[in-house]
């Protein structure tokens, strides 16, 4: 199974994202040219064959990139196209949304998975990867999280499918800064797992959040996480708003990506201790995936050496940047 090999590999994407993915793979010069394409579903193809265990291309608008094994007419026949593989994964374009049906089983590194897409009633295409490092463990990348009513905003929803999709693991021993942090999905998230969070914006907070608040920043409460907020602008936050013992960067500002880096560089240099950054960049249009090798440089530039991009499931006109100094 390891010299498997196609003409094709096909991407699960978010619909509407489809020219985006497009111009990343051509700004990327990976040499793809367009095959095939549905709603959330873009194959391409390339002179030379494809090899499974080479699918390494990081394209941020591709839920899952896939060796595609090709089109069947039923979902039984694209079933025994993947039969080799260890875990089956589903897909399908349903309600205007390309969603992963629910799979109990979390796949392990290196283990072939494959999966089927349904785009139409007579419409089912298999493929092949093999699980890595920053891959969703989810069919087609989807989660299928579910928003708590309690959640004051869909930030909520966008950190744990972040932490989901990068398998990321906040603990309490970290604390974390997010700029933009009103009304309090993500501080609400943070809260439930126990992660403590300096919170930067100038609106109010919910109170399902104040709850945890804390009047100032060396009036920390022990055994329990807390939320301090700082209400400001963040291009007014100073060192002695932080304090000590940051270790996150977090940010869901409605600013342009160079405006929220500009932040991230900043903060970082007030609070040396931060290692991990994870920034949802809000797009005006997906077409700005052109300057990607820009965003990356720039995180790579303040000291960062794993760096992800990557458009999650609930993302509209959004990307994830992950950053990570470890």
């Amino acid at each position: 199974m390891n010299r498997i090999q196609s003409e094709f590999v096909f991407a699960i994407c978010n619909p509407g994202s489809e020219k985006a993915l497009k111009l990343e793979a051509e700004s990327m010069d990976l040499g793809w040219r367009l095959s095939y394409q549905r709603r959330g579903f873009v194959t391409f193809k390339a002179d030379a064959p494809f090899a499974l265990d080479s699918l390494d291309a990081q394209l941020a608008c591709a839920r899952r990139l896939c060796l595609s094994l090709g089109k069947s007419p039923t979902r039984e026949e694209a079933l025994q196209r993947v039969e080799a593989a260890a875990l089956i994964h589903h897909a399908r374009y349903f309600e205007r949304k390309m969603q992963g049906l629910s799979c109990a089983a979390i796949p392990q590194l290196g283990q072939l998975i494959g999966t089927v897409v349904e785009l139409g009633p007579a419409e089912f295409w298999a493929g092949l990867h093999r699980h890595a490092p920053f891959l969703s463990p989810d069919p087609a990348g989807d989660s299928g999280l579910v928003m708590p009513l309690e959640s004051p905003s869909r930030a909520w929803l966008k950190l744990e499918e972040a932490l989901r999709f990068f398998a990321l693991h906040l603990t309490p021993a970290d604390i974390v800064v997010e700029l933009g942090c009103a009304p309090g999905g993500v501080v609400l998230a943070l809260l439930q797992r126990g992660v403590s969070s300096i919170g930067v914006d100038p609106a109010k907070m919910a109170d399902v959040v104040l709850t945890s608040a804390i009047p100032n920043r060396s009036d920390i409460p022990p055994n329990n996480p807390w939320f301090f907020h700082v209400r400001k602008p963040a291009a007014l936050v100073s060192k002695r708003d932080l304090g000590q013992g940051v270790s996150w960067f977090l940010s869901d500002m409605n600013q342009s990506p160079e405006v929220v880096l500009k932040e991230c560089a900043r903060f970082c240099k007030m609070a040396p201790s931060i290692c991990g950054v994870l920034i949802t960049l809000k797009l005006t249009d997906l077409l700005q995936i052109a300057d990607k090798a820009q965003w990356l440089a720039r995180l790579a530039d303040m000291g960062f050496t794993t760096i992800r991009l990557q458009q999650l499931s609930v993302h509209h006109k959004e990307l994830a940047l992950l950053a990570m100094k470890f």
